[in-house]
């Protein structure tokens, strides 16, 4: 708004707002230490160091001796050897101002001087509009109304859905990577050629990918809600499915009607989780004011988690999430099973889950309570205890949804938080995470195509 203030829009419900009011607490604290080291007395004095950091903030050129000299001056303020400041330096470097770290370390410790000399304290506040529609999936209605609104204009409302939370590259590689890079697969495994397509000179791949897949039979609908959550919608009808490993004879030679219709949307984040499939679930309300069930068949969640029990690149399949700070728990029964994942070089966990509150809101201690304890806990995430909710009551509580809904539930391990080497400071998972991705998302496809064969669809539903 200005440089006094800063305005958050809020679009993924409470789990954004813990992770904000985290973040800026963690800055707050730091900027105290920042100013512990540098206030001299009571009388507002301050180190030399602190002084000679002033003088240059704000500056856009400075020597290399001036940058050295002051790099000094900071490491000394924060406790740091030279060659760590100097590591991170230019990772806060901007094109206007390449000394951006200097200035966030000044305005830190300046912002914690006003607090401690002035009084002046530091305010965050709801506005009565977030107050108003905190809960109420203002922005999760518009998406799911979309979706529904696109199977209908498609005529796809009323054959078997499946929906798959997941990133939105996976489900489109395997179904027509194979075709798409026809020429390139017969001298390359499968999983090579999966793992080269994350790299950055792959782009002309991954563009013939895209293109094949969206003129047969692939939607995009980007989101327009302010979700942030994009969606791919495969019609399997119109999919070449007879040049992928995992479709079988008898899918391939099924009636075109009770072929699949995969919805499939990009990760949700925490609550936001619970507030999109609470909404997709729920009937398709069409002009006359009817009511249409959604003839749905299976929820497939494919993400990314800590692991307490293994490592990166590891796979957990939970049979239960438990959330984090109350007595709330999701058992359920989990289509996807250890022997299902269980593949050459990757480690299979099964167990049940915490679903945190939000990405920083936990210690070594929690997490070592949760995995030592009885609830036997073998990894961390943040949407599984949300979609099961959701899942929950659509199937057993408003009943617009199969109570028998086949689920399944598979997550990556990016990290593994309670050993030394394997968290998320070490680094990302790189190709370590090709693998299992891949594995997860075939074996999801295969249960779904395996599970598609039937006489003839249903009568749609109108209640």
């Amino acid at each position: 708004i200005d440089k006094h203030q800063m305005n958050i829009e809020v679009t993924r419900g409470r789990s954004e707002i813990y992770d904000i009011l985290t973040h800026l607490t963690f800055l707050m604290i730091e900027s105290h230490k920042i100013m512990k080291q540098v206030l001299v007395g009571d009388n507002g004095s301050t180190t030399r160091d602190w002084k000679c950091l002033e003088a240059v903030v704000g500056k856009t050129k400075l020597t290399q001796q001036e940058k050295e000299v002051a790099v000094t001056h900071v490491a000394t303020i924060l406790g740091r050897t030279f060659e760590e400041v100097m590591s991170v330096y230019n990772d806060f470097a901007t094109a206007k101002n390449p000394h951006q770290f200097l200035s966030t370390i000044y305005h830190l410790g300046n912002l914690a001087k006003k607090e401690i000399l002035d009084g002046e304290k530091r305010l965050v506040t709801f506005s009565p509009v977030l107050r108003e529609r905190l809960g109420h999936h203002i922005h999760g209605d518009k998406w799911a109304l979309r979706i529904k609104q696109h199977l209908v204009d498609h005529n796809l409302f009323d054959r078997p859905l499946h929906i798959i939370s997941a990133n939105l590259h996976s489900v489109m590689n395997s179904l027509y990577g194979p075709k798409a890079l026809e020429a390139k697969l017969k001298n390359s495994d499968r999983m090579e050629l999966f793992a080269t397509l994350s790299n950055d000179a792959a782009k002309k791949d991954r563009d013939a990918i895209k293109k094949h897949a969206l003129a047969n039979g692939m939607s995009y609908l980007k989101d327009e809600s302010g979700t942030n959550i994009d969606v791919q919608i495969f019609d399997m009808s119109q999919c070449q499915y007879m040049d992928v490993d995992f479709c079988s004879v008898s899918f391939r030679e099924s009636e075109e009607n009770t072929k699949p219709v995969l919805i499939v949307m990009d990760y949700a984040f925490g609550e936001q989780a619970y507030e999109t499939m609470d909404e997709l679930l729920k009937p398709y309300k069409d002009e006359n004011g009817k009511l249409h069930l959604m003839n749905m068949k299976s929820i497939n969640i494919m993400g990314k988690a800590g692991i307490l029990e293994g490592d990166k690149g590891d796979i957990m399949v939970p049979d239960a999430h438990v959330f984090e700070g109350t007595a709330d728990n999701y058992p359920f029964k989990n289509k996807l099973t250890k022997k299902d994942l269980k593949t050459d070089g990757i480690n299979v966990v099964a167990g049940s889950m915490v679903t945190v509150l939000g990405t920083s809101l936990q210690n070594k201690d929690l997490l070592q309570f949760f995995y030592s304890s009885s609830w036997r806990v073998i990894g961390l995430e943040m949407e599984g205890a949300h979609y099961q909710k959701a899942i929950q009551a659509a199937s057993r509580v408003r009943r617009s949804i199969n109570k028998k809904i086949n689920v399944r539930y598979a997550y990556y391990a990016s990290d593994n938080p309670l050993k030394t080497g394997h968290t998320l400071a070490s680094g990302g998972l790189g190709l370590t995470g090709v693998k299992p991705v891949y594995v997860i998302t075939e074996k999801i496809l295969e249960q779904i195509m395996e599970n598609s064969v039937a006489p003839e669809i249903s009568t749609p539903n109108i209640i």
